[in-house]
């Protein structure tokens, strides 16, 4: 007898500037292995226009999560995160996305699994890949999350509902230190020529270059970097950094392996001090507007439109760390009086992001970072089924 294709239920949600397929984790297969296949089956992969399932063809696009009531004390919801890849058969599990992560708290109070609070619910969500803690502050209204606000977002257009997000002590999320390296800088040799770098741990790991260093402003964007002459040299350099950040994760053997198996950790940005730029939405950014532009590349070393929650986590992070990159950028020559940067404003290819930090004086002058936070909008854009192949 024909069997049609297995459906399952699921739903499609934008998470800042990314889109997710959300699933309870109850309606998914146990085996991990067969769990891959379903989600790769959902969403097309492997394929570049991923036309056969939900895929959207772009590492933003191409995000899952997976989520279950908890049983950890204190916790609300255990969430699952997984990036598609378009190309490959892969679901990366080593990281974790900051604005899917604002669609997990809307998506656990609107399917029952936390009890809905007016004017506003507070979801306590541990992420899994991370072994981390997020607060989210959801906006409830007549038993639901509410979309419709006056916030808006660069790179999402229109307006809506204010979730606000708390990463809770970010550091370590996949080594277990802050530097990885032990150091706030160091220098790596490619092809001949020394780069210097910050490699900062963070919500996710990620390691920060001067563009200056490569033959590029920073403020380009990925259809202007793509389209330069050397982009596959730069690229290739780029990719033997982060490959090498990958092996002192432990998440590779070599820079080969890194290439092949470690895409999505650890990520790679561009930073520069701020200067005028449009972005690609028209926009004039303006130096004074600005604490740091930065560029971050994700899979396949493509350079992201906008701009990770994760990774502006670890920005504002880095910016409190003395001694790195990004700290000598947003806290330099006085910017910020004792180097605390509770608030920096990114300039990213789309606009700008605002990333804040709650810190904690340690009574000698340094301080810590208690939580990492963000503003973000989130909308369920459909639900029902998705159909797989068996």
């Amino acid at each position: 007898m024909y069997k049609p294709n297995r459906k399952i239920p699921c739903v499609y949600m934008r998470g800042g500037t990314s889109k997710a397929v959300f699933f309870h984790d109850k309606d998914l297969p146990q085996d991990t292995a067969e769990r891959d296949k379903v989600i790769l089956s959902a969403f097309g992969s492997p394929d570049r226009r991923q036309i056969d399932g939900m895929g959207g063809a772009n590492t933003s696009t191409s995000k899952v999560a997976v989520i279950k009531k908890s049983d950890r004390p204190g916790i609300d919801v255990d969430y699952d995160f997984g990036q598609v890849d378009v190309f490959a058969p892969i679901v990366g599990k080593t990281m974790n996305c900051g604005n899917i992560s604002s669609a997990v708290g809307p998506f656990a109070i609107d399917e029952g699994l936390v009890e809905a609070v007016e004017p506003m619910t507070e979801v306590h969500i541990f992420n899994t890949n991370t072994q981390k803690e997020i607060i989210a502050q959801v906006p409830v209204k007549d038993g639901r999350a509410m979309t419709e606000g006056d916030f808006a977002i660069d790179g999402v257009p229109g307006t809506g509902a204010r979730v606000l997000l708390k990463f809770v002590s970010p550091q370590g999320a996949a080594s277990g230190k802050l530097l990885p390296t032990g150091h706030a800088r160091d220098t790596i040799e490619v092809e001949g020529k020394t780069y210097e770098y910050s490699f900062v741990d963070a919500a996710n790991p990620v390691i920060f270059v001067h563009p200056e260093d490569f033959g590029v402003t920073g403020t380009e964007t990925p259809a202007q970097f793509n389209a330069l002459p050397n982009c596959e040299e730069i690229c290739r350099r780029l990719e033997v950094i982060r490959g090498t950040g990958a092996i002192l994760l432990g998440f590779a053997k070599d820079l080969e392996d890194a290439r092949i198996n470690s895409q999505t950790l650890p990520k790679i940005a561009f930073v520069t001090k701020p200067v005028d730029y449009t972005a690609g939405s028209g926009k004039f950014i303006a130096a004074d507007k600005i604490d740091i532009v930065g560029r971050l590349f994700s899979v396949n070393m493509k350079m992201i439109d906008a701009y990770m929650g994760t990774g502006a986590i670890c920005t504002v992070t880095a910016a409190n760390t003395p001694g790195t990159i990004v700290n000598e950028i947003v806290c330099g020559e006085g910017k910020h009086p004792d180097d605390r940067a509770e608030h920096i404003r990114i300039g990213h290819p789309w606009g700008i992001m605002d990333a804040y930090a709650d810190l904690q004086d340690n009574g000698d002058g340094t301080h810590t970072v208690l939580s990492g936070n963000l503003d973000r909008t989130a909308r369920r854009i459909m639900e029902g089924y998705v159909y797989v192949r068996d």
